[in-house]
């Protein structure tokens, strides 16, 4: 369950900040045809943060009826009122979601214990399978190995998103979960070393612009094939780097723009467009990569 490779997918916005529906269908239909297995909707990467509610509900279902069944669909739903976590992953269970992708909560700082209330909550009121998330980087809190053991013995808690970057974390949690745990990368970085050292795929900020090589980089890894895997890794390592030499999502949505997968680059305050000397980086490696004309 939940294994391979799973887009972190931008969500696109016209110029006025309207949700640019279709261009969601595009990059959706992009994603089936390229080998994507599966999609995170209105994660951090779509803009979870300064959606309102209403509206990231509506993105969500959106895509599940794009998507079809093609492949399934994993909605952000975390916050860092437990309250509203439980509030939406009940509005997003509604609407055909395979499972539930929740942060651990941000600029809080709560204890371990208080993680594990915050999860297992938010797992009491699902009917979907949750992967926990923990991305200090942004929530400043760390949920500790210890911790996601404990969470683990929930029926709903299927696996993390461990986005630390850090291998020896994926080291230390193994042994503490049961074997059908499913844990992802969420750095693509270190994605290829996470899988070859027994990770079971990521969701993939770089699987934005090349979908098919991270795809088939994830199929290798859980294949055994840890050659194969580190020589695709290899062929788009820049672009794991320069895709945030500006915060997540600025350049991923503006290769997309680029690329003209989606109308505009527009984000929603604060976010806004990366810098010139940005855009010209991520243009002359997209060229390089022959994903745009020269």
């Amino acid at each position: 369950m939940f294994t391979g490779s799973y887009v972190a997918l931008v969500t696109p916005m016209f110029e006025n900040g309207d949700i640019d529906y279709k261009s969601l269908e595009k990059l959706i239909k992009f994603h089936i045809e390229q080998g994507t297995h599966g999609i995170v909707s209105v994660g951090t990467t779509g803009e979870s943060a300064t959606l309102p509610f209403d509206e990231h509900v509506n993105v969500v279902k959106e895509t599940v009826a794009m998507a079809s069944g093609a492949i399934p669909i994993i909605a952000g739903s975390g916050a860092n009122s437990t309250a509203e976590a439980i509030f939406l992953t009940e509005q997003l269970g509604a609407v055909g979601v395979d499972g539930f992708l929740s942060v651990v909560p941000y600029y809080n700082k709560p204890q371990q214990r208080g993680m594990v209330a915050h999860f297992n909550a938010i797992a009491d009121a699902s009917e979907q399978p949750v992967i926990l998330y923990n991305v200090p980087g942004r929530t400043v809190a760390d949920m500790l190995p210890e911790t996601v053991a404990e969470l683990a013995v929930h029926k709903n808690i299927v696996g993390l998103k461990d986005a630390t970057g850090d291998i020896s974390r994926l080291k230390e949690t193994l042994p503490l979960v049961p074997s059908d745990f499913v844990i992802l990368s969420g750095d693509d970085g270190t994605s290829s070393q996470f899988m070859c050292e027994g990770g079971h795929g990521v969701i993939s900020v770089t699987a934005n612009i090349t979908p098919k090589a991270i795809s088939q980089m994830c199929e290798a890894a859980l294949n055994k094939d840890f050659d194969k895997c580190r020589d695709i890794d290899k062929t788009i390592e820049l672009l794991h780097s320069e895709l945030f030499i500006e915060p997540n999502p600025v350049m991923p949505k503006w290769a997309l723009y680029k690329m003209g997968m989606v109308e505009s680059a527009v984000m929603r305050l604060p976010m806004v467009l990366p810098e010139l000397s940005s855009q010209k980086r991520i243009e002359e490696l997209l060229q390089k990569y022959a994903l745009i004309s020269g």
